[in-house]
C-alpha cells in the first residue's frame, strides 16, 4: 500500500476572519480561485490546502463536522 503525506491542519485567523485548511504537506503545484474568496491548492496528489477570505461572514466558520460510521458488512 502506498503511504500518502496525509495532515489536516485548520488555522482560523480571527483578526483577518481568514480561515486555512491544510489536507497535505506536500507540495502546492497549482492555485486556483473558485470565487473571490475561496482558493485551493492542489499537490500532485490533489487538494492539499483550502483558504477561505470572510470565512466566518460567509458562514464557513465555525466549521460543523460530522462523523460518520460505516455500517458494518
Amino acid at each position: 500500500m502506498e503511504k500518502r503525506n496525509v495532515t489536516l491542519k485548520i488555522i482560523y485567523h480571527e483578526d483577518d476572519d481568514i480561515l486555512f485548511i491544510e489536507f497535505s504537506s506536500l507540495p502546492i503545484v497549482r492555485d486556483e480561485s473558485i470565487n473571490w474568496n475561496v482558493n485551493i491548492g492542489y499537490t500532485a496528489d490533489g487538494i492539499g490546502e483550502m483558504t477561505i477570505l470572510d470565512a466566518q461572514k460567509s458562514g464557513f466558520y465555525p466549521l460543523h463536522i460530522e462523523q460518520v460510521q460505516a455500517k458494518a458488512a
